[in-house]
């Protein structure tokens, strides 16, 4: 499965959720598949989806899942440690990793070679981590959801973007009914 797969499949159980979604074509593909006012596209910031959905769990009790990519941890890896000892119970993790830089051309992150983000974010000291194989993710999304524990999700998939349109939705916009679905 692609990401885009993996995104169709779990769009139902992400509905009740709210969702800050990783830059570029991820973001593009959530959009395509289920626009939601509780989803944040991020639109820019490669990187700081994992930091930002960390903040909005600590500040208010809904829970929150940030779907990220192995090639934008890898550009803040601070965000492990972080995510570890600011424990959000309301927070969940979801690393899509496809062993590449999605958003700009497949270049391979070295995900593919010898590096293990569930061992690194193990090591930063996040208790709940689960790895997990692209057909597996809802029913993995699901138990994390279930289980009220703060969880990080590694999910290995294959490589690929799927064509989408580019979302045309303002910034501001974007913020705005977002933030209205985080009071509601």
């Amino acid at each position: 499965m692609i990401r885009s797969e993996i995104l169709r499949e779990i769009a139902p159980i992400l509905r009740d959720q709210l969702v800050v979604c990783n830059i570029g074509i991820p973001s593009q593909e959530l959009h395509a598949i289920d626009d939601q006012p509780s989803n944040f596209y991020m639109l820019g910031t490669m990187g700081l989806a994992s930091s930002i959905g960390l903040g909005l769990a600590l500040a208010q009790p809904k829970p929150v899942v940030v779907i990220d990519g192995d090639g934008s941890v890898l550009t803040n890896l601070g965000t492990l440690p972080t995510i570890a000892n600011n424990v959000a119970d309301n927070y969940i993790l979801m690393i899509i990793d496809n062993g590449s830089y999605g958003s700009t051309g497949d270049q391979p992150t070295y995900t593919g070679k010898k590096t293990s983000l569930a061992g690194m974010a193990r090591a930063a000291g996040c208790e709940n981590v689960v790895e997990v194989q692209d057909i597996d993710t809802g029913k993995a999304l699901k138990a994390a959801l279930d289980s009220g524990k703060m969880t990080v999700m590694v999910v290995k998939c294959d490589s690929g973007n799927a064509k989408m349109p580019v979302i045309t939705m303002d910034p501001v916009t974007i913020r705005d009914r977002f933030m209205a679905a985080v009071r509601a």
